[in-house]
């Protein structure tokens, strides 16, 4: 195989804290029953000014590739706290550990607020 060519060099991935919050972000808003990051005031202003401002409702520590995740979340009315809590917590684990490849020490909810919105 004369054209294949070994190449040795030393690489690495540096990832921002950012990227590890906006997908932590995504993925807490992919579990049915969270209605928003924050409170419900943020949700409203969110709509206006973009999803720059996701990053306020989401803490990240990364220390020796170990992730420590804080999220704030606003749910819907009725649905079982500890429930979306527990999703939450391991949607994100998952989809930092898959797309980052860091090891996610933890995964905390705040629950910043309620949403009163009926869906009919």
């Amino acid at each position: 195989m004369d054209n294949e060519k070994t190449i040795d060099c030393e690489s690495s991935v540096k990832i921002a804290n950012d990227v590890v919050g906006k997908i932590a972000a995504i993925a807490a808003l992919e579990v049915e029953g969270v209605s928003a990051m924050g409170n419900n005031i943020t949700a409203e202003i969110l709509g206006k000014v973009g999803a720059k401002n996701l990053m306020k409702n989401v803490k990240v520590e990364i220390i020796d590739g170990k992730v420590a995740i804080a999220v704030a979340i606003t749910v819907d009315y009725g649905v079982s706290l500890p429930g979306v809590s527990g999703a939450v917590q391991l949607k994100v684990k998952q989809a930092v550990e898959n797309m980052t490849g860091l090891t996610v020490k933890g995964v905390t909810v705040k629950i910043a607020g309620i949403s009163l919105a009926r869906n009919n």
